[in-house]
Formats: structure tokens, C-alpha cells, sequence
């Protein structure tokens, strides 16, 4: 499938001065393989936090910059919550500066994503609509 589109027939209508002279049909070769690094690839990865020092492998993915990492904060949040609200308050402040995004979903997992992707966070706690 690869090589689908690698030769692609166009037809070129071009006429003489008189205009009674079809020019013939012209093949032309396109190619679509590209030259992909791996830095092209989106990566989603899954993290488990035990513990604080555990933000350390998620941060560091972050800033390599093409990387979506999903985080599993039950472990900790059952442990310590203090030491959770800090690994979170830690993670807000580098998202911050590599202009990312963060996103609870449900009690135990937080989506955190680079600048090339945003989290969509549906409306549903906007309270104009639940004024009638």
C-alpha cells in the first residue's frame, strides 16, 4: 500500500498554434515516502505514582516535548496526599512553562500533555447553563 500513490498518471491538454494537435499523456512520479524522525511520532504513555520522587520520569518526558502521559495518582493519593498535592503543584508549574495542559478524569488518573495538544474540558460545570 505503500506505493499507492508513487506513480500517479495526469493528463496535460496543451495545443499546437492551430490548435488541432492533442499534446500526448504524461506521466509524472510523485513520491510519498517521507523522511519521518522519530521525533514525529506522538507518544502516550502510562506512569504510576508511588511516591514524590516518581514526578521525576514524568517531567522529564514532558520536556522532551512529544510525549502524552497518562498518570495513575491512586497509589499516592491512598499513601500521602500531601506529597501528592505537591508532585501535582510541581507538575502544574512545568506544564506552565512549557506551555502544556492538565486534565483530571475520574479519581485516579491526570492526562498532562505538551504545547502541541490541548485537553478538551467539556462545559458541563458552566453555570450559565444551569440558569434557565
Amino acid at each position: 500500500m505503500a506505493g499507492f500513490f508513487s506513480l500517479k498518471k495526469f493528463k496535460k491538454s496543451t495545443y499546437d498554434d492551430d490548435d488541432s494537435l492533442e499534446a500526448e499523456n504524461e506521466y509524472v512520479e510523485l513520491s510519498t515516502d517521507m523522511q519521518r524522525g522519530t521525533s514525529s511520532k506522538v507518544i502516550v504513555r502510562p506512569f504510576v505514582m508511588e511516591d514524590f520522587s516518581d514526578i521525576k520520569n514524568v517531567l522529564e518526558t514532558l520536556r522532551e516535548g512529544n510525549t502524552i502521559c497518562l498518570l495513575n495518582i491512586s497509589p499516592l493519593r491512598e499513601k500521602d496526599m500531601i506529597e501528592l498535592k505537591r508532585a501535582i503543584n510541581k507538575l502544574k508549574k512545568t506544564i506552565e512553562a512549557i506551555n502544556g495542559d492538565i486534565a483530571g478524569f475520574g479519581e485516579d488518573y491526570i492526562v498532562v500533555v505538551p504545547s502541541f495538544a490541548e485537553i478538551y474540558k467539556s462545559s458541563s460545570t458552566d453555570n450559565s447553563q444551569l440558569e434557565d
